[in-house]
């Protein structure tokens, strides 16, 4: 099931999330399973599945980071567990933050990961905004693929960070 179809959405790296919880409810009052205790067994089956969905896609939808990773599935460009390569360029600035993690104080490190966050996200806001299904170049899909990857490993650089 796709969930930009569910929600009547376009399939995109971003979502107007102004009509989203409009969107939400409204799928959740046509399908919700307790507006079909008197239906078959199958119905049920079907509500309750629906509505599964329903929620799940409302929590990808919800936060950046997931809908673009989702985006990127349905795209086939992210799979489970794939080994991507970041650029060396991209990892020699890690090493430097990661030897950071070790000498500097947790708020200098988080700092400038946010910092670095901050800069990738202007690069590729332009791509994200402009996205045009069956007009987008791949390069473009190439970008923020690549963008997806790094995002992953700052988090995690600020997951060890801790609060």
């Amino acid at each position: 099931m796709n969930y930009f179809e569910l929600f009547g959405l376009p399939v995109a790296p971003s979502i107007d999330k102004s009509e989203l919880s409009k969107k939400y409810f409204g799928l959740q009052k046509a399908n919700h399973p307790d507006f079909f205790t008197q239906s078959t067994e199958e119905e049920k089956e079907k509500a309750l599945e629906l509505s599964a969905a329903i929620n799940k896609a409302f929590t990808i939808f919800q936060f950046e980071e997931k809908t673009l990773e989702y985006f990127l599935q349905l795209k086939g460009l992210v799979k489970q567990d794939e080994k991507y390569e970041l650029p060396a360029v991209f990892l020699a600035e890690m090493m430097e933050i990661n030897e950071a993690l070790m000498d500097e104080p947790k708020d200098y490190v988080r700092s400038k990961v946010e910092n670095y966050e901050s800069s990738l996200k202007q690069e590729i806001k332009p791509i994200i905004k402009n996205y045009n299904p069956g007009v987008s170049a791949d390069a473009d899909l190439m970008k923020l693929k690549e963008y997806y990857y790094k995002e992953k490993y700052l988090k995690r650089i600020l997951d060890r960070l801790g609060d």
